[in-house]
């Protein structure tokens, strides 16, 4: 077993304390910080769960599971504080997960595997496909936000017909987006299924394939077991945050996305120490790409359905910060090699960017 499973094992035992926790109504901070944790390696659980039933169920199939679960922790974590009626926060955590999977994931990954080899490798051309997506992600979540700045008086349901249109737009672009990666040009991303193949392999698997029913059932485990938590994690964030002075803005931006991404940057981080630049690359830059196209559209959807109505109006500090982000990656991706300076300069940009969402009054 290796050492990433041994680890979220052990973290496991979190999950009961935690529970405990909210359950003996601790203070509000200690609930916050456990469920936290909780989180973790539930979120490892269900990613490393997704990746060894995408080596068993082949490319395509293995691809689209990728695809829909790769950012299924942050998606249940939205969804549960959506329901809560924290809308501020969701958006800021739309804005921050695109933010930190862009600049603190691959900036780790290009650092830390910068220090190790003096120069790592990656296609290019995969690398400017999902920048270019990106971009129109960016022109999708900044039209409404400059609709509202340039008009004196816009009516609230103007908004949220456009927010609907866009978001609609969005789900039909990431379906593009699969037809494009997973049939037509699917030779242009094998690379990314024979890394994660050896990667399975690598942790203990040998050329046996894994085994479908056992990783079904942790992947549902894990998915129940996110959602369980999260409602604890949840109910306390806006107290506890509250508690340590820091707005809803910057919960949204910096924590939210440290819990619900764990799993992608052990991921990426690990690959990029193995010399698997390529993969590490597809899991920050894929991981922007779907809850700009697919995450944040689904919860403008699932908002009116419940009555927590959410737009696709983002503050204008939000659209700077994520354009700011695809445009600092894209530069530094286009040439498909990275090194150790590369990545700090991805983390220097992150955290300067931190610091503003800290100092940020909203």
């Amino acid at each position: 077993m290796s050492i990433k499973n041994l680890i979220s094992l052990g973290l496991l035992i979190f999950i009961p304390i935690a529970i405990a926790a909210e359950k003996l109504e601790w203070d509000a901070l200690l609930v916050f910080g456990l469920s936290a944790v909780a989180i973790v390696p539930l979120a490892i659980w269900l990613s490393t769960a997704t990746e060894e039933l995408a080596v068993t169920l082949g490319p395509t199939i293995g691809g689209l599971l990728n695809a829909v679960f790769g950012n299924a922790t942050e998606l249940i974590i939205a969804l549960v504080a959506l329901r809560a009626g924290l809308v501020d926060i969701v958006k800021a955590s739309i804005t921050g997960t695109i933010v930190s999977n862009l600049l603190l994931v691959m900036g780790l990954s290009m650092f830390l595997g910068g220090l190790r080899y003096k120069e790592q490798e990656f296609k290019p051309v995969v690398a400017r496909m999902n920048g270019s997506t990106m971009t129109l992600a960016v022109i999708a979540i900044v039209l409404p936000a400059m609709v509202i700045s340039t008009s004196n008086v816009v009516e609230p349901s103007a908004i949220t017909g456009l927010s609907l249109f866009v978001a609609a737009v969005m789900i039909a672009v990431y379906a593009f987006t699969l037809l494009f990666s997973l049939k037509t040009h699917s030779y242009l991303y094998e690379v990314s299924m024979v890394e994660l193949e050896g990667e399975s392999s690598e942790e203990g698997h040998g050329h046996e394939k894994p085994n479908l029913w056992l990783w079904m059932g942790v992947l549902l485990v894990a998915t129940i077991g996110v959602a369980f938590i999260s409602e604890i994690f949840v109910g306390a964030v806006e107290e506890a945050t509250a508690g340590l002075g820091l707005t809803p803005l910057f919960t949204g931006v910096i924590l939210l996305p440290l819990v619900g991404g764990a799993a992608e940057y052990v991921t990426a981080v690990r690959c990029a120490l193995k010399n698997n630049m390529d993969l590490s690359v597809s899991v920050a830059m894929g991981s922007s790409l779907l809850v700009a196209l697919l995450v944040a559209p689904l919860l403008v959807i699932v908002g009116q359905v419940i009555g927590q109505p959410m737009d696709l109006n983002f503050n204008l500090f939000e659209v700077v910060a994520i354009a700011i982000a695809v445009i600092t990656a894209n530069l530094i991706s286009l040439d498909g090699r990275s090194n150790w300076l590369e990545g700090m300069l991805l983390l220097s940009t992150y955290a300067i960017l931190g610091a503003s969402f800290y100092f940020h009054p909203a």
